[in-house]
């Protein structure tokens, strides 16, 4: 969503409101697309660092391919929403961030680990840093370096006449 594709310029968020939805989200949904032109977006859970996205995933799969074939991506944060039937309408937030993946390895990868672990179970991190401790080596770890952040809301109901 740059400056010139956005129709609706009255629902444009700042980039601090974007980057604020993108840091509490629960979760987004990666869209990138395969050597033969397929798209595929699929749910993530993930983390911050700095500016960047963290997720990790298994060794192999249908995302690494595409990731592989083309690393730009965007991804996308949906927040709160409420449906108005009686005025057609939706109150909604959200983000699209775009980027490129690359995988993480040593220290970065343990970071980024462990702030999936403070984001998602913090209640339980000396079991958490032990399970990845012991797992490490059977996950990969990766980051979309974030060139753009645009978010989009409706934030209120429309006024009645």
């Amino acid at each position: 969503m740059d400056k010139e594709s956005m129709r609706r310029e009255d629902r444009r968020t700042t980039e601090g409101e974007a980057r604020a939805l993108l840091e509490r989200g629960e979760y987004g949904i990666l869209s990138c697309v395969s050597r033969q032109g397929i798209p595929y977006g699929v749910p993530l859970n993930y983390c911050l660092l700095g500016r960047d996205i963290c997720f990790h995933c298994a060794g192999e799969g249908k995302k690494l391919d595409n990731i592989e074939w083309n690393a730009q991506v965007s991804f996308c944060v949906v927040g709160k929403t409420e449906i108005l039937p009686g005025e057609f309408a939706t109150i909604y937030e959200s983000c699209i961030a775009e980027g490129r993946v690359v995988e993480l390895f040593d220290a970065e990868k343990l970071l980024a680990l462990e702030g999936l672990l403070q984001k998602y179970s913090a209640d339980f991190m000396a079991e958490g840093l032990h399970y990845i401790n012991t797992l490490k080596g059977q996950t990969r770890v990766f980051k979309i370096v974030v060139k753009s952040v645009s978010g989009k809301a409706r934030k209120k109901r429309k006024s009645v006449q």
